[in-house]
Formats: C-alpha cells, sequence, structure tokens
C-alpha cells in the first residue's frame, strides 16, 4: 500500500493585519475533501493558524501516525472502520458533548455508531459510497455487476483504475465473490486472492488521488471511484455512469476525530464544532459532492449537488460498510494485498 502520496502543507492564516494568531490548528485530512474558503472561514472567525497535510487512504493515515507522526496533529478525517482501529490502537482522545455545542446538529442515525459508541471521539464529516464508474463512450453494455472490475469485457480490458485502498478493494471483490469480509476461511482467502490475482492483468492502474482524473483525461474508461469523484467527473465533462452493481457496494462515513496528544485540543474542538453548524457541513459537501451526517443543510445545498445520481442508489440495493478485522485475520489480507501489489 502505498504510506503517504502526498504530503503538501497548506497553511491559511487569519486575516488580522500584524496580530498574533490566538492559537494554531494542525490537520491531517484527506486530498480534495475541503474547500480552502471554509479554512480560511475557519481561521478569521477565531484567529487560528490552520495548517493541513493531506492522505490518500485511510491506511496511509494509519501508517503515519504509528510512524511517529502521533502528536503532530489535532484532528484527522479517518473512515468508519478506520476510526475503531485508531481507537483500539488508543490513538484518539476523547471528550464530552457538552464540549460541543453544535454536538445535537448530528443526524439521529450517526449519533451512535459502532465504531464510536456515543460519539466519544468523532464527529461524523460526510457519507457516501464506494462503487465504478464506466465511461459510455466506451462500453454501452450493462453496468449492474461488479463482473467489469474483476472480470471485464474485452472494451475494457487494460483500461481498469483500481482504487489504491486495501480495505475497499477486496471488500468489492469479496462482494463479487459472495464471501464475508474478513473471513478466516484458507479456501475463501485463496479463492480470493486467486480472483484480484488474475484481475490485474486487466488493469491499468492502481490509484486514488487519480481516480477521478483518469476518467476526465480517458487514460482509463472504467474505475473503482468514491461516490463524490465520480459527481465531479462528470461535471468536468467525463461521459460516465456510476453503478450500483447487484453483488453490492460499499457504504462509508468518513469521520473528524480528536486526536490522542493533540497539541491544540481546544481549537481542535472549536473546529468539530464549526463543522457540525449546517452551513459550513453544507459547504463541505458542494464541494466534495457526498452528503453530510449533519441536521439542517439542505436550503444550503447545489440542486445538483442535492440530486446527484450518485448520492442516490435504486432502492433495495444493498451497501456495506467496511469491516475492521481482528487482527490475526487482517494480517491475512495484508498479505493478499502485499502480493497484488508487487
Amino acid at each position: 500500500m502505498k504510506k503517504l502520496l502526498m504530503t503538501a502543507s497548506l497553511a491559511f492564516f487569519a486575516l488580522t493585519g500584524a496580530a498574533q494568531a490566538e492559537g494554531k490548528l494542525s490537520i491531517y485530512h484527506w486530498f480534495e475533501y475541503i474547500p480552502q474558503e471554509l479554512l480560511d472561514k475557519f481561521a478569521k472567525q477565531y484567529d487560528v493558524e490552520v495548517t493541513m497535510d493531506t492522505y490518500d487512504s485511510n491506511e496511509a493515515l494509519l501508517a503515519s501516525l504509528k510512524a511517529g507522526k502521533l502528536g503532530a496533529y489535532d484532528v484527522a478525517v479517518p473512515g468508519d472502520y478506520m476510526v475503531e482501529i485508531l481507537g483500539n490502537e488508543g490513538m484518539l482522545d476523547t471528550f464530552e458533548p457538552s464540549e460541543l455545542s453544535n454536538f445535537g446538529n448530528i443526524e439521529a442515525q450517526w449519533a451512535d455508531v459502532g465504531f464510536d459508541p456515543g460519539r466519544k471521539s468523532s464527529i461524523p464529516y460526510q457519507w457516501g459510497s464506494t462503487s465504478f464508474s464506466v465511461n459510455r463512450d466506451v462500453y454501452s453494455g450493462p453496468i449492474d455487476s461488479l463482473s467489469l472490475i474483476f472480470d471485464p469485457p474485452e472494451e475494457l480490458k487494460g483500461k481498469i483504475n483500481v482504487l489504491d485502498t486495501a480495505g475497499e478493494t477486496l471488500t468489492l471483490a469479496s462482494l463479487y465473490l459472495g464471501i464475508p469480509q474478513c473471513s478466516p476461511d484458507k479456501a475463501q482467502l485463496k479463492e480470493l486472492n486467486a480472483l484480484v490475482q488474475d484481475a490485474k492483468q486487466h488493469w491499468a492502474s492502481f490509484g486514488s488521488d487519480v481516480a477521478k482524473d483518469v476518467l476526465v483525461s480517458g487514460d482509463a474508461a472504467a474505475g473503482m471511484i468514491w461516490s463524490g469523484f465520480s459527481a465531479k467527473a462528470r461535471s468536468e465533462g467525463a461521459n460516465i455512469e456510476y453503478a450500483f452493481p447487484k453483488e453490492g457496494y460499499i457504504v462509508w462515513m468518513d469521520n473528524v476525530v480528536l486526536l490522542k496528544d493533540a497539541p491544540n485540543r481546544e481549537n481542535a474542538l472549536k473546529f468539530m464544532n464549526f463543522l457540525l453548524e449546517p452551513e459550513n457541513a453544507a459547504a463541505v459537501t458542494n464541494y466534495a459532492q457526498y452528503t453530510a451526517g449533519v441536521k439542517g443543510v439542505t436550503p444550503f445545498l447545489d440542486p445538483a449537488v442535492a440530486n446527484s445520481p450518485e448520492s442516490n442508489p435504486p432502492a433495495g440495493q444493498k451497501g456495506v460498510f467496511v469491516q475492521a478485522c481482528p487482527q490475526d485475520v487482517q494480517v491475512l489480507y495484508d498479505a493478499i494485498w502485499t502480493n497484488l501489489k508487487k
């Protein structure tokens, strides 16, 4: 897996002339996932200097924190299963709901979640899905199956981009095979390994940060992609269609977490509270084209975003969360992924 593809550091300063900022906030975030204008707004509103480093996968976030970055950042934005892993690793701090005046703005379905019961360390950021999109100028057939990625038709062979994220890629492969996530069964793991190894010959690239761009440029005719990236690609002119395959697709929620040993805990909580304001949550949704887990955002949403086909799956389609595997099982999946990336 990639350890850290992008570490571009961006600083946003409060617009207060020569005045000294009251403090700092250090964010560890996904790439292309928050508008600069919103960071500027927070910096100005609270007179805080904001810095941000970026990563391209949940696994890259975990690897970086394990490698010594814990204590360098105040907040990060992991996916659901990674929140659970970070908590189990002792990498998260906790807070009381009373420390966030906007805590009550969290939508009921996201207020008490299995990966962070009672929301003691996290707040919802955005949620969406992971599936694949297909260029309709290249392939006009049905796109209702994950076979287009793992056993593709001739039109798509050698023209597929796959997300460089072990959790999502292997989960989609498991859905295609109809085997459970986190299976310790040797026969099922052998089948999973054989599937991705055989499919690899038909893939043009592994890339998360480029998943949108290769579809827009035409360098890929199909690719695993996050729902918001697919919507952005369409808005940039790609004639693509997002699939909700019959075998299932991934549903995820990204969350802002308070990291252990956060150097600026008070400003971290201010930032989390700021993101629970409906107008601010909607600003993220309009930019990233996913869905907020915050009440009251609808009046602030761009209609094209609110009505995006990527954000409105057909009734009855199965969406699943990626599971956090027990450590003894996870090492088996890590071995499959490492072998796949050779």
